[in-house]
């Protein structure tokens, strides 16, 4: 299953190279807004470390030091070909590395994922539900203060929906992150795309 999404993100990149379309977003600005949902995770540290599950060809750290992070940064992806677009164009140094893999060894301040759970391909609804669960305590152990992900919403239009991606019930997976992690967890679905982003806080971990 993790091979058939490697493959097709590595398709996407060649066809478009280190794009918004290339990661298989429709543009600059949606990507951009994605983005800046992650910066209510940070809630303004601008030197926490940073773990980015699913990191494409990095675009996610330009963003955050454009924004004023300077903390470390580590970029997973299970995509060989977006490891060396991110290496490429970011360069590499202590505080910022880049890994091949689904399932990082280190713990940071804050882990985050975006994107990384629409793309099912033709893996059942229930299986590729499993999947979305346990990554998401992959994230939950990654980020020792708290982590974020966003995934497309049910509340989309129906006609507009494609049975090759997954979508989840934002009342559904907020009331799971709550059972699971716990009180302090926002859900985001107010800023004007089929999808909502989930922000999660350790509460004992962050003091």
């Amino acid at each position: 299953m993790v091979r058939d999404v490697a493959a097709y993100y590595s398709s996407k990149l060649a066809l478009h190279g280190p794009t918004p379309q290339g990661v298989d977003w429709n543009g600059k600005p949606s990507h951009e807004l994605r983005h800046e949902q992650f910066l209510r995770l940070l809630d303004g540290a601008p030197d926490a470390s940073i773990l980015d599950l699913g990191c494409g060809y990095g675009d996610f750290m330009r963003f955050l030091r454009t924004a004023g992070h300077r903390g470390p940064f580590i970029g997973y992806d299970i995509t060989p070909n977006m490891i060396s677009e991110a290496t490429r164009l970011h360069g590499e140094s202590a505080d910022c590395q880049w890994r091949v893999g689904a399932e990082p060894t280190e713990t940071m301040d804050f882990a985050v994922a975006s994107g990384i759970f629409n793309v099912k391909g033709e893996v059942p609804t229930e299986t590729w539900a499993r999947y979305v669960h346990e990554t998401i305590d992959i994230l939950a152990r990654a980020g020792r203060r708290g982590f974020a992900f966003n995934v497309l919403s049910l509340s989309s239009d129906p006609e507009r929906r494609s049975e090759t991606l997954y979508y989840a019930d934002a009342a559904e997976m907020l009331s799971y992150c709550l059972h699971r992690f716990g009180r302090s967890v926002a859900l985001l679905q107010d800023y004007g795309l089929y999808e909502f982003t989930v922000v999660v806080r350790h509460i004992a971990a962050s003091g």
